[in-house]
């Protein structure tokens, strides 16, 4: 059985994204190419983000640490540590509004 200590990992990744040029830092956790799931953890620094961006198809997004901002054309999220989003089908942006950490599920096909 293999176990992972997302808050570790959370804390590893924020110290990570605040001194990325990008101002993020990512690990999958698990899944990839030889699964139907892949899960990843993408901590953010406050201020930075995802821009605008396909939907990678179905997903879903837990809020760890933080509080940021899921935004479509026409709708709206706002997210802290133990909310629970299912990511539109349609083009989305991702902003953290505070130091944060999300564990992102991908349904890979």
């Amino acid at each position: 059985m293999q176990s992972i200590s997302l808050n570790t990992l959370a804390s590893e990744h924020l110290t990570a994204a605040r001194s990325a040029a990008s101002g993020r830092s990512a690990r999958t956790v698990h899944g990839g190419h030889q699964h139907s799931l892949r899960q990843t953890l993408l901590a953010l620094a406050a201020g930075r983000g995802l821009d605008e961006h396909e939907s990678p198809g179905e997903a879903t997004l837990l809020v760890l640490r933080g509080r940021v901002r899921l935004a479509t054309g026409q709708d709206t999220w706002e997210g802290t540590a133990g909310d629970y989003v299912v990511i539109p089908a349609e083009r989305h942006s991702l902003t953290a509004i505070d130091d944060s950490a999300v564990l992102l599920s991908v349904a890979v096909h």
